[in-house]
């Protein structure tokens, strides 16, 4: 019988970056972007908070859950102010975990809880649509480069 350990630690294969987002300033729009640099403080061009907050993260295989949840039809990635969608993995399971994303190296810290402005952005009930959906924050490790379509691998 496989430990417990065993089975947290595997997983059916890499992920994806799906989507890059950087927000120039904390209340400013979000700009898609093909390609970014991921630095200490977090993606350059991007209003970060360094330490265990500094890239946020998304799972695209949330954003139907999320539109299913607001009673909407999608939910564009902008819209959740999320800095990377990323597919194929469940960052759920991977919290305390480093990732290789592209060159740069993070760790997954701690959820990343909606704010107040889900409710503008998704309609009535936005922000509990969110709710353990919200994504998760990370630290940089290494920094390096990134693009859509990058792998997203467990390190």
């Amino acid at each position: 019988m496989e430990t417990l350990a065993t089975l947290t630690a595997r997983h059916a294969g890499p992920g994806r970056i799906d989507w890059i987002g950087l927000r120039p300033e904390r209340l400013a729009g979000i700009t898609a972007v093909d390609s970014a640099h991921l630095r200490d403080a977090g993606l350059e061009g991007d209003h970060a908070r360094p330490g265990k907050r500094a890239v946020t993260l998304i799972q695209a295989e949330h954003l139907p859950v999320i539109a299913a949840l607001a009673h909407i039809d999608a939910v564009a990635p902008e819209t959740l102010r999320r800095n990377l969608v990323v597919s194929g993995l469940n960052l759920s399971a991977l919290r305390g975990k480093q990732l290789q994303l592209g060159e740069a190296v993070i760790e997954i810290t701690i959820p990343c809880a909606p704010c107040s402005r889900m409710e503008a952005a998704l309609g009535p009930g936005g922000y509990n649509a969110m709710r353990s959906h919200g994504g998760w924050c990370a630290k940089v490790l290494t920094p390096g480069a990134l693009s859509i379509g990058a792998k997203v691998t467990p390190t």
